[in-house]
């Protein structure tokens, strides 16, 4: 474990310092968490909704982490799930479609609803095609390539082999290659 997430950990651990160390975490994992959630979800309110439930679900089980896993690995688990599930909400309220390439068609358009949104800039070109992948794929290339994850830490995160994470970040690249050369 990183040595400063084992600090933020003591901190949690004594009464006196509880709030300290949330505090501090919460500094050190809210913007890479935010953006982990805004990818699945696009959506900035949303993902600022599910950010919250991401930091009460930690504040509720802090306590009982057993640092088995890195605590950043961690976080993203709960963060992963959080944004799964809801989406999964969105979906069961009929706010999303249930069928993939709806939910693609949707999160493109709520893309270009952004008032930042300019379709000639290759960000937004790799953005767009991300939001046509497969679910699994799109989780496993925003891990990688955002976040830098290893497949190791990805594994930890998504309770997934290694080399299932490989073969669908490797799919994912290709599918890619393919829409921005067809862009």
């Amino acid at each position: 474990m990183h040595p400063e997430d084992s600090l933020l950990l003591q901190w949690y651990h004594v009464p006196a310092s509880r709030e300290k160390g949330f505090t501090a975490l919460v500094s050190k994992y809210q913007q890479p968490l935010y953006w982990h959630i805004r990818r699945m979800v696009i959506n900035h309110s949303d993902a600022d909704d599910v950010l919250l439930n991401v930091f009460l679900k930690v504040w509720k089980g802090l306590a009982n982490f057993r640092e088995e896993s890195n605590l950043y690995t961690w976080l993203y688990r709960i963060a992963t799930n959080e944004s799964l599930s809801f989406i999964e909400r969105e979906k069961r309220r009929g706010l999303v479609n249930i069928d993939e390439e709806a939910v693609n068609t949707s999160a493109q358009q709520q893309m270009k609803a952004d008032p930042h949104f300019d379709e000639k800039k290759l960000e937004w070109k790799l953005q767009l095609a991300i939001q046509q992948l497969p679910e699994k794929q799109r989780i496993v290339f925003n891990l990688r390539y955002f976040d830098e994850m290893s497949y190791r830490e990805m594994s930890d995160v998504l309770q997934t082999s290694e080399g299932a994470l490989k073969a669908s970040y490797h799919h994912a690249v290709k599918k890619l290659e393919e829409m921005l050369r067809e862009s």
